[in-house]
């Protein structure tokens, strides 16, 4: 019985060796180096929905007197790059609808996340366009809030992530892997990828669960060693 990895292929560039890891087995390496990288309340918009690729990151605040733009920045992204925007958890109005999802999925954006809610929601459903969210709702960012910044470090779910930084997202949800770890991350969920598939395969042929969870150290596997 044979365990690979799966998940989206990569938009551009050889694979990454976090390529395929599933969003739990990450977060539990990020636990095990005592690090934080889990988008607390960002879920996919519909099951199957991944990412894996590279944050450009989006700024936004309240707008100002006039207004500012809701931002023209999906002209500077390229394939793969994943569009992280960061509404302050605002969910009584929208920074991503209808014109950006056609736009975002014909150039080839890996998917969107954003600390807030998108509408237009049956576009991103008809072309499978990943987005990752705190929800949809019907009202217009314009007028309400504005672009502050771009390629700056944002805050999505309580998590800092810098422009360029990792960020993967699967039915469990969105994580990002800080740049300073992502050797160890990659290695410490290859331990955990072939440790847990041991596991399967022991109770698979008849061993009992505690049998197979002490012998391949289960409980140890996220724990930090600090």
């Amino acid at each position: 019985m044979t365990h690979e990895p799966t998940g989206p292929e990569p938009a551009n560039g050889p694979a990454h060796p976090l390529y395929g890891y599933s969003t739990a087995t990450v977060s539990d390496a990020l636990d095990r180096l005592g690090r934080d990288g889990c988008l607390s309340g960002i879920a996919p918009l519909f099951d199957g929905a991944r990412i894996f690729g590279r944050a450009y990151t989006v700024s936004y605040v309240a707008a100002g007197h006039p207004a500012g733009t809701v931002g023209d920045y999906l002209d500077d992204m390229r394939p793969g790059d994943v569009a992280v925007l960061d509404n302050g958890g605002r969910t009584d109005c929208t920074v991503w609808g209808d014109i950006l999802t056609a736009m975002a999925s014909d150039r080839g954006v890996a998917g969107t996340v954003i600390d807030g809610v998108c509408r237009d929601v049956r576009r991103a459903l008809d072309v499978s366009y990943p987005l990752f969210t705190r929800g949809r709702y019907m009202r217009t960012g314009k007028d309400r809030v504005e672009v502050r910044d771009v390629q700056c470090p944002v805050s999505v779910g309580g998590v800092r992530i810098a422009p360029r930084q990792l960020v993967i997202a699967d039915a469990d949800g969105a994580v990002t892997v800080p740049p300073d770890v992502e050797d160890e991350v990659a290695e410490i969920c290859h331990t955990i990828h072939e440790r847990e598939a041991r596991i399967v395969d022991d109770v698979l042929a008849g061993r009992s669960l505690a049998e197979a969870r002490a012998a391949h150290g289960y409980h140890l596997l996220q724990r930090n060693q600090a």
